[in-house]
């Protein structure tokens, strides 16, 4: 199972709207194939486990493993459950269950019925965990939630206005940081900004520094102050705009209109849930991360700790989570938490 889950990361932000999915076959305790879910509308990894067996008499006497509990219903591919039937493999280990109603135990059920001898869960921490995106999305109705910044040496976030001489990036972190930002962006299906942050950055909020998709862009701009020139209506990626001013869409631009005397952040995230969008990386400012945190809808937050200071600036996120990693980064320190109340 744990190969199941190594191999399901190698679809990490390639499988949106699909989780990650990873499988083995195993026949006299030797692998005789693997398979993971690569993109949404391509094969599930039971398929491409199942295609990469050389002697496909020998999946009669095997057993499949699998990270999540194979599909029973048609979508843009059919049932794993079914070609696992078809090839007579009666034994089948199961990761955890799939929390989407499409699913839902069905699958377990009907492979239950067609004679395969079940074993489940196993190491399921280790599997919701692989689909902490996919799970949150399917039990609590909304999109994951990640919190990410920069903050200089003595917890400033950005400097003061006054010392801002362009419209560009004031960057607190190194370049190896910076390239792990975009690759941060490329596991995560969209991301969130501010209207502060657009105008004084002026950022196009892609993956330009790593193989990968770059996310939804996602902004926040009640009173349309952002100019069409800015990188985040460029054509490199797609945008919704939240905003109180009605404005035509376009293939690349969707203007949404929400109620701003309202609660923000959750009117946000109850519709990017009703867009099918799984995971959001809430990049800045300052004003919009903290909109998300006194309110505590935030899932982890991303801190990247930069060796230099402002001495006086826009402080940084005041947050309470539990630290869950910490790496280098040439000089910067990446630190990961988790929310102490989910």
């Amino acid at each position: 199972m744990l190969r199941c889950i190594q191999l399901a990361k190698n679809g990490l932000g390639t499988t949106y709207p699909n989780p990650m999915v990873g499988s083995v076959i195993v026949h006299n305790d030797n692998i005789i194939g693997e398979g993971w879910h690569y993109k949404a509308g391509h094969p599930h990894a039971e398929v491409n486990a199942i295609n990469s067996v050389a002697k496909k008499e020998l999946l009669k006497d095997a057993t499949i493993y699998v990270s999540l509990e194979p599909c029973s219903h048609f979508g843009k591919t059919p049932p794993c459950a079914d070609l696992i039937i078809e090839h007579q493999i009666k034994n089948v280990v199961i990761g955890s269950t799939d929390p989407n109603q499409k699913v839902a135990g069905r699958g377990i059920e009907k492979l239950k019925a067609a004679g395969c001898d079940i074993r489940r869960p196993i190491l399921e921490a280790e599997c919701r965990e692989l689909n902490k995106r996919f799970f949150t999305f399917h039990t609590k109705k909304r999109p994951y939630i990640l919190l990410k910044w920069a903050e200089t040496r003595d917890g400033f976030m950005a400097p003061l206005a006054s010392k801002r001489n362009q419209r560009s990036p004031v960057w607190i972190t190194n370049k190896r940081s910076r390239q792990k930002v975009h690759k941060i962006r490329t596991e995560e299906q969209a991301i969130l900004v501010g209207t502060q942050t657009v105008l004084d950055d002026d950022p196009s909020l892609t993956a330009r520094d790593w193989h990968g998709e770059s996310p939804l862009r996602i902004i926040i701009d009640k009173e349309l102050k952002i100019p069409e020139h800015s990188a985040v209506f460029n054509s490199n990626a797609k945008t919704i705009v939240f905003t109180e001013k009605p404005k035509p869409s376009s293939q690349l631009q969707n203007f949404r209109k929400i109620d701003f005397s309202q609660n923000v952040p959750r009117q946000i995230i109850s519709d990017l849930y009703d867009l099918n969008i799984q995971s959001v990386l809430i990049e800045g400012g300052g004003k919009t991360l903290q909109s998300f945190i006194d309110i505590d809808l935030w899932d982890e937050a991303i801190v990247f700790k930069g060796n230099s200071e402002f001495k006086e600036g826009i402080k940084a996120a005041e947050f309470t989570g539990t630290l869950i990693s910490e790496e280098k980064s040439g000089s910067d320190l990446i630190e990961r938490y988790k929310n102490n109340n989910l």
